[in-house]
């Protein structure tokens, strides 16, 4: 799936604007220009960028409300999915903030948040932060159980998680909840027929 046919399916789909698009191509030139230099995305999915990151991370976007103050990315690596959601946003008041222990990729999305004068903030590992955000999404972070974990050790408050899951979504929930029980469902991803988005509640 290239470039043309996923902005069509993010334009009529996901309602992204032709503002955030050009954004979005900035975003992914950005992108690729550096994975030249570090090794930001998998150098197989390069060409691949349009469907295997930016949709995978802008299908998102259905199910986050943008009233909310902030969101939290956890592992945010090269954006995916923190940057694409805020790149999506029309809120002023609403902004992303992007965990990442890599000084490589924090300096990298630091540059971004300039280059495309995007309201997010970048910090370091999550376990050394505040994490106060009332949503919590990522994607290639952790298996669900960390994930959990390290989300009810460092969240204040009641709140939601939203994960970008493979085929073993179901396997990792059974797996994760054996001891404590969160309310959950699971979403179809709009990448691959197989794939899961985990929406979980963590009520403490």
């Amino acid at each position: 799936m290239q470039q043309l046919e996923v902005i069509n399916i993010l334009k009529k789909s996901l309602n992204f604007r032709d503002h955030s698009i050009e954004k979005l191509i900035k975003f992914t030139n950005l992108v690729l220009k550096e994975n030249q230099n570090y090794n930001l995305i998998s150098k197989s999915t390069e060409n691949q960028i349009w469907h295997r990151h930016i949709l995978d991370s802008a299908q998102l976007v259905k199910f986050i409300d943008f009233n909310l103050n902030s969101i939290a990315d956890l592992g945010s690596g090269a954006g995916f999915p923190g940057l694409v959601v805020e790149i999506f946003n029309e809120n002023k008041a609403f902004h992303v903030k992007l965990y990442e222990k890599s000084p490589v990729k924090r300096r990298f999305l630091t540059g971004v948040i300039k280059e495309l004068s995007l309201n997010a903030e970048v910090f370091g590992d999550v376990r050394d932060e505040v994490l106060d955000s009332e949503l919590i999404i990522c994607r290639a972070f952790k298996k669900l159980d960390q994930i959990i974990q390290v989300s009810r050790e460092i969240a204040k408050k009641p709140h939601k998680l939203m994960i970008l899951k493979g085929q073993n979504a179901q396997k990792e929930l059974n797996n994760s909840l054996k001891t404590k029980k969160y309310p959950y469902k699971l979403e179809s991803s709009m990448t691959n027929k197989d794939s899961k988005i985990i929406l979980m509640e963590i009520n403490k």
